[in-house]
């Protein structure tokens, strides 16, 4: 039985703690960023790897800065076999890492080198990949640098977003991360050296992304959409509304339009024109409504065949 310090946050780091919660491992503290002020009311939220220690009678330390001298104090006391850090939200310092008697791990959501950075599910969408993956690795100094220990891919289906992608893999990276514990401790494995001049960078997200260009080609606009649902997504602006587009497909067809171009609506589908090709949407949400099909949205709003969308900024 290995003794565990697990660093996490958000809810991608859950499966990974439950999982060896469940396993034969000991799950010694947990550390987590800060409780934050959340909603209207600004009630104190505590994050989701903190309810989940909580609800399992382990430790919870919250400190403002992992990197101090208390801090490493605090978590040496508890001796642990490994770190293990899974979308935590603080770089760990090479006194840290040096703590674990084993090693220092961590769940990345992408098949290294490759999407190293902080928005790796992301951005292998929005470039159009067709795989991605789980990569278990040993932390070191650089930005997702460490040697792998192990991979597992899984397919990316033409129509999948950011948000299934991150569900899918966060279950995928609890699964392997157990199993390379046993891999480490039974078979000795050790972690291979990354080819760095394959590296590629995923970087954070920001909410100016959001604003679809039409003057991409239609399948970028339609990975785009994809790839920043749930956050920041993807909107429109229409005679100064805001639209949120949710449901879209690329149509490589020529045409002569403008990009940003309402061509056509039918019953379920508003054709918008692209640099080469159309986005056909079909689920999108009008500012200060709810989420709805074109065919709902048809039976109080109206879009102009004509406007041209892209002159008004967010």
């Amino acid at each position: 039985m290995s003794r565990i310090v697990f660093l996490g946050t958000p809810d991608f780091s859950v499966p990974a703690l439950n999982k060896l919660i469940n396993s034969r491992h000991d799950v010694v503290l947990v550390i987590t960023q800060k409780d934050k002020q959340r909603g209207r009311g600004k009630k104190l939220e505590k994050t989701p790897v903190k309810t989940v220690a909580e609800n399992n009678g382990i430790e919870v330390f919250q400190p403002s800065n992992i990197n101090t001298k208390e801090s490493i104090q605090k978590i040496s006391g508890f001796r642990p076999d490994y770190l293990v850090v899974v979308a935590y939200g603080q770089i760990l310092s090479p006194d840290l890492l040096k703590i674990p008697r084993i090693d220092s791990l961590n769940i990345h959501a992408s098949l290294l080198p490759k999407y190293r950075g902080a928005a790796p599910i992301n951005w292998a969408i929005i470039n159009g990949e067709t795989c991605s993956g789980i990569s278990i690795m040993r932390i070191e100094r650089g930005l997702d640098s460490g040697p792998v220990y192990t991979q597992k891919t899984t397919q990316i289906h033409n129509h999948m977003t950011a948000g299934e992608l991150h569900d899918k893999l966060k279950e995928m990276g609890a699964d392997l991360l157990v199993e390379t514990i046993e891999k480490i401790e039974i078979a000795g494995i050790k972690p291979k050296i990354q080819d760095h001049d394959q590296a590629t960078y995923a970087p954070m997200l920001t909410k100016e992304m959001s604003h679809i260009n039409w003057n991409f080609d239609c399948k970028s606009v339609v990975n785009r959409v994809r790839g920043l649902e749930p956050w920041p997504g993807s909107v429109i602006f229409y005679k100064r509304k805001r639209i949120k587009i949710y449901e879209a497909a690329a149509i490589n067809e020529p045409h002569q339009y403008l990009p940003g171009t309402v061509t056509n609506m039918t019953d379920d589908t508003i054709w918008i024109a692209c640099r080469t090709g159309y986005v056909a949407i079909h689920e999108l949400q009008m500012e200060g409504k709810k989420r709805m099909k074109v065919n709902e949205f048809n039976k109080g709003n109206r879009i102009e065949i004509g406007y041209r969308i892209g002159e008004e900024v967010l």
